[in-house]
């Protein structure tokens, strides 16, 4: 049986409310980040319209602190429907599959203060939840002609490559990876058709990546470039979330296709 691309939801949390950001810009200067859109819509709102639409494998990710309760209301609101991001670490990461995760998605935690990727700490995650129950996020940023894995947000780049042979390791030990491609999250420009393609090409264990999709077309466009192996976030350029480049009915109907 082939497989299709998906579309698959999210909700992004800042400072305890949803809202669509420019990837790039999460960093701790006086500015803030650069923010596309803060709804006036709760998580639960959106969490309880993914459910009521059967879409699985969404994720909610916060950015920053003070965003615990929006997450655990999303929670409730769709149990066992969303994966949970940002923050999570061996000690709090069975809490959150107790709060109605479906999966916990690692990030910062697996890397030392000097961004050194550490075994040690995935090998504790997969302990306290199992390798069905984890993701592990590549975020990325592209340096040359490949791409760094970045932590903190997106803003300090790792020792972890994205390649073929880190990909086969760490897929050991996860049931998926989330891919979000900072340098084009939030703009509305286009995905990183070359990432994508590659993802596709090494296509082992699910993959979802979200970053600069801004059209119904992208779903289709990742669809043909990855062969069905990769699933697609749209963020800021869904109206849902304020956007004018793609109805999220439209997503929904899509998926049902």
């Amino acid at each position: 049986m082939s497989s299709q691309t998906r579309f698959r939801p999210c909700i992004d949390l800042h400072e305890g409310q949803v809202k669509q950001i420019v990837g790039g810009t999460l960093d701790e200067s006086r500015n803030g980040p650069k923010t596309n859109f803060v709804s006036k819509q709760s998580s639960a709102w959106f969490a309880g319209l993914y459910a009521k639409d059967q879409l699985t494998g969404g994720h909610v990710i916060m950015l920053g602190p003070g965003n615990d309760e929006a997450a655990k209301r999303a929670l409730e609101a769709y149990p066992g429907g969303l994966q949970i991001g940002g923050g999570v670490t061996p000690e709090n990461a069975a809490q959150w599959l107790e709060n109605g995760a479906s999966h916990v998605i690692a990030t910062s935690c697996l890397f030392d203060s000097r961004a050194r990727f550490q075994p040690d700490q995935l090998d504790r995650l997969v302990a306290e939840v199992g390798k069905s129950r984890l993701v592990v996020d590549l975020s990325c940023r592209r340096k040359d002609n490949h791409w760094i894995v970045a932590m903190n947000r997106w803003q300090t780049p790792t020792d972890l490559k994205i390649e073929n042979s880190v990909l086969d390791e760490l897929s050991d030990s996860c049931s998926e990876f989330l891919i979000h491609a900072a340098d084009v999250e939030g703009l509305c420009s286009g995905i990183d058709e070359s990432l994508v393609s590659f993802l596709g090409e090494w296509g082992g264990i699910p993959i979802t990546y979200a970053g600069g999709a801004r059209s119904l077309e992208d779903l289709h466009l990742v669809n043909s470039l990855s062969a069905g192996k990769v699933d697609l976030t749209i963020g800021s350029a869904l109206d849902i979330f304020g956007g004018g480049g793609v109805s999220y009915d439209d997503c929904v109907a899509y998926n049902g296709t």
